[in-house]
């Protein structure tokens, strides 16, 4: 891609903002990488995240409905969520998907991986794909977490991203692995 120093800013210390639970705010003094002139930017710290594509043993794709305080509505979704720290991504997509679906076993692969809005945010986003789980328990949803678990097939969830039913940004860009890693398959 070539060299691009010339648009590096530089850095300066990271300044504290609030802490708001689940992320964590503050500034950015930079230094201008052609003109020197500083700027203050906005940052918010999040832990990385992790979403999975899981399908059952007959292909089906586990997805679930909750309300989302954004947009103030139910949305449907993949499961998915924080990474602890240690935690591999596959380890956590495994984790999250039996405590919100009550799915479990099969074989997990890391398929993708996005900055989710490397303009403000300093976090990733880590997409796996799990093979051949099946519904072996209950969920135990976190205490804030009001789940409804359905399954559907991989056509009906293309179908349902292109009419606009799958909106989440998060959950299009893992279909977009998806999509992709089996064109590479096919290939």
């Amino acid at each position: 891609m070539g060299d691009f120093d010339d648009l590096i800013w530089k850095l300066g210390a990271r300044l504290p903002g609030h802490d708001y639970r689940v992320f964590t705010t503050g500034f950015v003094d930079a230094a201008h990488p052609r003109t020197g002139a500083i700027k203050r930017f906005s940052l918010i710290h999040c832990a990385d995240w992790v979403n999975v594509i899981a399908l059952t043993g007959d292909d089906r794709v586990v997805l679930l409905r909750q309300f989302r305080f954004g947009a103030a509505r139910v949305c449907l979704e993949i499961p998915g969520g924080i990474i602890e720290p240690g935690e591999s991504p596959c380890a956590a997509a495994a984790r999250e998907l039996a405590e919100e679906t009550g799915y479990t076993g099969g074989s997990f692969e890391l398929i993708g991986k996005v900055a989710p809005n490397p303009a403000i945010q300093d976090n990733t986003l880590y997409t796996v794909l799990a093979r051949g789980v099946a519904l072996t328990r209950p969920p135990a949803p976190d205490d804030s977490e009001v789940l409804a678990v359905e399954t559907a097939a991989l056509a009906d969830c293309q179908r349902r991203l292109v009419a606009g039913d799958i909106d989440h940004a998060l959950v299009v860009v893992a279909f977009a692995h998806l999509a992709l890693r089996r064109c590479e398959l096919t290939a």
